[in-house]
């Protein structure tokens, strides 16, 4: 069985949508429990596989017997092997803590926004655990296909905003298809392992250097990074609760993940900071998407574009570690990309428990709240001061990292952007909780004096934010057995000593 837990993390969930999808005409109640079988069985084979990839190494599936390279093959190191288990575990909670929201939201459009859900996990599972760079492409689109539609099944603005993401997330599919293309016709090959080995004699030749360009370009509009992030506050800000908590915390890092792994695993650390050096311009455009995205944060009058504005930045934050070329910087990056895939899904969860009793995400709405749901206002101050940076939440590690390597590389403008960023964020919490403590939630709400009672969110809420928001800390706490077991080798291998 566990030679076969690469696969089955991703065909389970694609069998399940289509029993899903049928179930749902004949009888509606059972999608949900479907989906959470289905979403807890990969969950708890990528914990497996986690776990064997770190006492035994990488782990290789053939798929239909096919030997690598001329067949797609499944290859899982502690890399990607860390990301996948977080992927589906932070799914599987996002599914259960939603179920209240998808009710009252999608209630007629339940089978197929379960559907939907299970098939974007397993296009983002599928790109974590792929070995072959065309297959990455084909399940790069299973997933931004499937979160067209998530985004598009809300009301207001969202189906226009879900256009607005497929037209600019089509884009970004073509060059990197188009990248593809020209290492394909350069080497022959699609395997990502064998076209590591066939690049370094053409490292000169502009093809490689037109296809690493192309690549990167359009990873770079599907993780949303500044200045090509203006779809990502409409899509995600307007998408129905259960979508946006779903894929604000893992679209983008999944986008850093495949940027990362194209860089370290395929052109590799020398083509990029030794032939091309491009490290020192994309830490300044990463400096730039930090001071940003906080920027435009501070302008924002609704809590969940508030938060989009915040993952922009966030980016930054990643794509700048990723570029110091050092071992602290990678360190803090790939730190950062589970690190921040928790913070986020612990504030999307927040606003999602919010706007499910208030019925409204607007600054002014959040009067009172610290009386009204005390135990949802605490879960989001602890992913404030995660955000934030203040230790032992699992945020401050990360920054530690990404600031130890903007020092170290003397990329001094990247370590002001992070206090920058921090700084405002500090504001831009403190604002939201002198709101939410201080504002008086009978005379906003037009409630009498029956409002004096907690309205907290449901227990099926509720209790799935408290497991994210203990996590944030537990995460911290255990942050130096994760460098040390997983992060560190991956760092150590592809050139960068520390």
């Amino acid at each position: 069985m566990s030679h076969h837990y690469p696969v089955l993390i991703v065909t389970l969930p694609l069998l399940f949508a289509f029993v899903v999808s049928g179930v749902a005409w004949v009888k509606r109640s059972l999608c949900f429990p479907l989906t959470v079988v289905g979403m807890g069985l990969s969950a708890w084979f990528s914990i497996c596989l986690l776990g064997e990839v770190a006492t035994t190494g990488l782990v290789e599936y053939r798929l239909g017997g096919w030997a690598m390279p001329w067949g797609i093959g499944y290859r899982v190191d502690t890399l990607n092997g860390l990301v996948v288990a977080v992927v589906t575990v932070l799914a599987f909670i996002n599914l259960i803590a939603t179920r209240k929201s998808v009710a009252e939201e999608t209630p007629k459009k339940m089978g197929a926004f379960y559907s939907l859900y299970l098939l974007f996990i397993v296009g983002l599972t599928g790109i974590l655990v792929t070995g072959d760079l065309f297959n990455l492409y084909v399940l790069l689109e299973v997933a931004s296909l499937t979160s067209y539609a998530l985004i598009g099944m809300g009301s207001g603005r969202a189906p226009m905003s879900a256009l607005n993401y497929l037209f600019v997330g089509t884009l970004g599919g073509c060059f990197y298809l188009l990248g593809v293309g020209y290492l394909y016709i350069m080497t022959g090959s699609l395997n990502m392992a064998d076209v590591a080995t066939l690049l370094p004699p053409l490292f000169n030749s502009s093809a490689i250097v037109m296809a690493f360009i192309f690549c990167m370009a359009g990873v770079s509009i599907k993780m949303a990074f500044f200045p090509l992030h203006m779809w990502l506050p409409n899509a995600y800000g307007n998408a129905p609760t259960a979508a946006g908590s779903l894929i604000a915390p893992l679209m983008t890092k999944v986008m850093v993940y495949v940027f990362i792994r194209l860089m370290l695993t395929i052109f590799s650390v020398d083509f990029a900071f030794v032939i091309l050096k491009m490290g020192a311009p994309m830490v300044w455009m990463s400096s730039l998407a930090i001071v940003a995205g906080a920027v435009f944060a501070l302008a924002q009058k609704n809590l969940k574009r508030m938060f989009c504005y915040i993952i922009v930045s966030e980016i930054g934050y990643m794509m700048g570690g990723a570029w110091l070329g050092n071992h602290a910087g990678m360190t803090g990056a790939i730190l950062h990309i589970f690190n921040d895939a928790i913070m986020t899904l612990c504030l999307f969860l927040c606003a999602g428990s919010i706007y499910y009793r208030t019925h409204g995400l607007e600054l002014d709405r959040l009067k009172g709240l610290f009386r009204k749901m005390p135990v949802t206002m605490a879960c989001f101050v602890a992913g404030a001061l995660s955000i934030i940076g203040v230790p032992p939440t699992c945020g401050f590690f990360s920054k530690w990292y990404l600031i130890s390597g903007g020092l170290q590389a003397g990329q001094y403008e990247f370590v002001a952007a992070l206090v920058f960023s921090s700084l405002v964020n500090a504001v831009l919490f403190f604002r939201v909780i002198e709101i939410s403590y201080y504002g008086d939630f009978e005379t906003h709400h037009g409630h009498g004096s029956s409002g004096a009672a907690v309205m907290e969110s449901p227990a099926s809420m509720l209790v799935p934010l408290i497991i994210v928001s203990i996590g944030l800390i537990v995460v911290g706490l255990y942050t130096g057995g994760i460098v040390n077991h997983l992060i560190r080798p991956i760092v150590l291998k592809a050139g960068f000593l520390g």
